[in-house]
């Protein structure tokens, strides 16, 4: 059953997403997108495309399935998923109730997702369930931090945040050790609060 609740918070944002969001995604963390977008391979699933901004980071070629909870965000996605050179399939889908079967992803991709999820350890044992054994989840995403002071200013700043979008104290690390995933990899890209993840699911 899809989160009405969360589907019209991310509708409403929709029509300013771009303006907000676009300098991070396109300017200043690109490069470091690219990289972690790089390791495409096999049967991909994007989470929570939003209006396809990650879209331009995408390595040419591939076959991607892109969902997001919100038909509004969708709908500005689709002139992206055009202009990309290779195939991207849009879905409207609840990133904690997808209905593909068991084990159909070679890998599965977040781009600051985990943020705004809510039970995010659900959604991340829901990605551990259509993965195949071993398969691989990369995040980029940003997170709590343990830094003093910015673990006190993201912890302060997050009750406003939550209410137009992402909750900016995640411990998403730890949320991936509750929901079953192997972390191999992090790398930090500003301090400890923005970060790439690298994460397999168990084997067997």
């Amino acid at each position: 059953m899809t989160d009405t609740k969360t589907r019209d918070k991310w509708d409403r944002a929709a029509s300013f997403f771009d303006v907000s969001a676009a300098w991070g995604t396109e300017k200043r963390w690109a490069p470091s997108k690219k990289n972690l977008f790089s390791w495409m391979d096999g049967t991909i699933l994007f989470m929570a495309a939003g209006t396809g901004l990650d879209f331009p980071c995408f390595p040419p070629g591939q076959r991607v399935t892109a969902i997001d909870i919100s038909p509004k965000m969708l709908e500005r996605a689709r002139v992206r998923a055009q202009q990309y050179p290779g195939h991207i399939e849009l879905m409207e889908m609840d990133a904690r109730a997808m209905t593909f079967p068991d084990g159909c992803f070679d890998q599965v991709y977040t781009s600051c997702t985990f943020c705004s999820v809510p039970d995010p350890v659900s959604g991340l044992k829901e990605i551990r369930r259509v993965l195949k054994p071993g398969g691989m989840l990369r995040m980029f995403e940003h997170t709590g931090s343990r830094i003093f002071p910015f673990n006190l200013m993201l912890h302060l700043m997050t009750p406003m945040s939550r209410i137009v979008g992402p909750e900016l104290n995640r411990d998403t690390l730890g949320n991936l050790d509750r929901a079953g995933f192997a972390i191999q990899r992090v790398e930090n890209h500003f301090l400890d609060v923005v970060r790439s993840i690298h994460a397999q699911a168990p084997t067997h």
